[in-house]
């Protein structure tokens, strides 16, 4: 049977707790079949994100074990930061990287929505590919209203029921999003001004869902600690929709209020080719082909790709 490889980026809403973040993330090392790539956590946000690799059953194994550990200690009805979210464990993408198709890995989402609800108790809504009501390929509607409204709407409301569960959230822990996506890019674009009200106007004017690029969601949010907005982004599909073509246009609205771009961040993990694109635009490269990286092509040369 042929290696599944499967790309995994759970989000916990905890981004200030230093020893809830390091218990948390102490569920994916050392674990035969599962690959720890990358983890941040944002005190703004108040969110960990979490890059995980591997085959498909150890990164579930682990999924439930940090999820149990959150659930310990998070309790949303205590929970305040800049990140929309309905639970401590709020959303759990798998992306499939080899050896698996998106029809398998929505299989399988839907196979650990079960078996998450079984053992934690924590109800489940599917979405993106693994949805089961057009509607809810949106993660923003299902997080409609966060937390705060979700937990009374879902048990009166028969159209915010999660999926997997009863109709309620758990009484601290919320709710969890599970899907399967394409590769994500969480891109953010951070602001010389401390005035969110101007970071929420440029995040309008480039998502989707307000008439900007398709394929980019986009907030603005305070960073209260740096004194600073920001316009927070998901590019879902960065090969429709470059970084240096959401960048610029960010730029392009900032100027209208006399504000600069002070840096960028990508949040996590990122496919090579994003970068090479947005690399070749900005330096003006004439028929930039990825294969005259160097470290690429050695990568080919070994693998016997190449002549």
């Amino acid at each position: 049977m042929a290696l599944q490889l499967i790309e995994c980026v759970p989000n916990f809403s905890e981004g200030r707790r230093q020893d809830v973040i390091e218990e948390i993330v102490s569920c994916f090392r050392g674990k035969r079949g599962v690959y720890l790539f990358d983890y941040r956590a944002d005190e703004d946000h108040n969110r960990l994100v979490v890059s995980l690799a591997g085959a498909p059953e150890p990164i579930c194994d682990a999924l439930i074990e940090a999820a149990k550990t959150a659930e310990k200690h998070i309790d949303m009805n205590k929970h305040q930061g800049g990140h929309p979210r309905v639970g401590a464990v709020d959303v759990i993408p798998f992306t499939p990287i080899k050896g698996i198709t998106m029809e398998e890995c929505i299989a399988l989402a839907r196979s650990f929505g079960e078996r998450y609800y079984k053992e934690t108790g924590i109800p489940v809504y599917f979405y993106e590919d693994a949805a089961l009501r057009p509607e809810r390929k949106k993660l923003e509607v299902v997080r409609k209203g966060q937390y705060e409204v979700l937990k009374e709407e879902a048990k009166t409301n028969p159209d915010r029921k999660p999926d997997v569960g009863e109709a309620c959230l758990h009484p601290t822990a919320g709710a969890t999003v599970v899907g399967a996506r394409k590769f994500l890019v969480a891109f953010n674009v951070n602001l010389g001004t401390a005035d969110v009200n101007i970071a929420k106007k440029i995040a309008s004017a480039v998502r989707a869902s307000s008439g900007g690029f398709c394929h980019v969601k986009g907030i603005g949010l305070s960073l209260g600690e740096r004194g600073i907005a920001q316009v927070s982004m998901n590019l879902t599909d960065y090969e429709k929709n470059s970084l240096y073509r959401v960048l610029e246009t960010v730029r392009m609205e900032a100027k209208r209020w006399g504000v600069p771009v002070i840096e960028t961040e990508v949040y996590g993990m990122i496919p090579m080719n994003a970068i090479l694109e947005s690399a070749a635009y900005y330096l003006q490269i004439a028929d930039f082909k990825p294969e005259q990286v160097l470290e690429l092509k050695l990568l080919d040369v070994m693998d016997g790709k190449a002549e």
